[in-house]
């Protein structure tokens, strides 16, 4: 009887443990900002699942490339949504990476350990429901992340992805502002390209990627996976997508 009061109140206390204490130790996430295989690009896109998606995926796909998105659970609009849930399901069907973006768009680093947790799992749930996978790679919002973040992304079995490049969409870049900043990338012709961009701008589906590809693939980059471009699986695990029932709401 005492072993037992015992185990449950030692359990009660490492559930209680605060933030600080977990920061303490602890092995720690890996992080990756730029690919390692030689030649490679990835165009990984941001904030989904959105309209434009799908001329996003046709466009990658149109020119034997692959793309990478890391989707939020309820941002712009709840992932479990009919027509959010499609999007998601056939980004994957058609070959792309999906990852996680977290739940709700918070900057993780403002969190407790608990709260890093909930916008972690529950997206990493929803995938699991609507595409059948589990994420291997989660991207921080605002690329922000801290020692409690790294450490709650390695309990969860995620790699934290950033960039080396980004397209500036999300903070006000023009087209033409976009278009300049890729030509100098591939102009100073850099070993790999992790570029970041957004797939909730209309601008960036129909004109600047279109443009990226064109002139990535004509310096001789191959446009990959985040996953392939880094070496790693995409998933943790892979199954069938789920059946709509009462739980697919935010």
């Amino acid at each position: 009887m005492f072993a037992g009061f015992l185990l449950t109140f030692l359990t009660a206390a490492l559930v209680a443990a605060s933030p600080m204490q977990k920061r303490q130790g602890g092995p720690s996430a890996r992080v990756v900002t730029s690919c390692t295989k030689a030649g490679t690009a990835a165009l990984t896109f941001d904030d989904g699942p959105w309209v434009y998606l799908y001329d996003v995926s046709k466009a990658l796909i149109a020119a034997n490339a692959t793309g990478t998105f890391f989707f939020n659970g309820n941002n712009y609009e709840c992932i479990y949504d009919a027509d959010q849930a499609k999007r998601v399901l056939y980004a994957y069907q058609k070959g792309h990476q999906i990852a996680s973006h977290t739940w709700s768009h918070a900057d993780l680093t403002t969190l407790t350990w608990d709260q890093i947790h909930d916008e972690m799992w529950k997206v990493e749930q929803a995938l699991q429901k609507i595409a059948g996978v589990v994420p291997a790679f989660m991207r921080p919002p605002y690329g922000n992340y801290n020692d409690l973040v790294r450490q709650a992304a390695y309990v969860r079995g995620q790699t934290i992805a950033n960039w080396d490049f980004d397209s500036g969409d999300s903070v006000g870049a023009t087209v033409a502002q976009s278009e300049a900043d890729y030509t100098s990338l591939v102009n100073s012709h850099p070993n790999t390209i992790l570029a970041l961009n957004h797939e909730t701008y209309e601008t960036t589906a129909h004109q600047v990627l279109p443009f990226a590809i064109q002139k990535l693939q004509a310096a001789g980059y191959k446009l990959v996976s985040l996953a392939e471009c880094v070496g790693l699986p995409a998933y943790q695990s892979v199954g069938s997508p789920g059946v709509r029932d009462s739980t697919w709401h935010c």
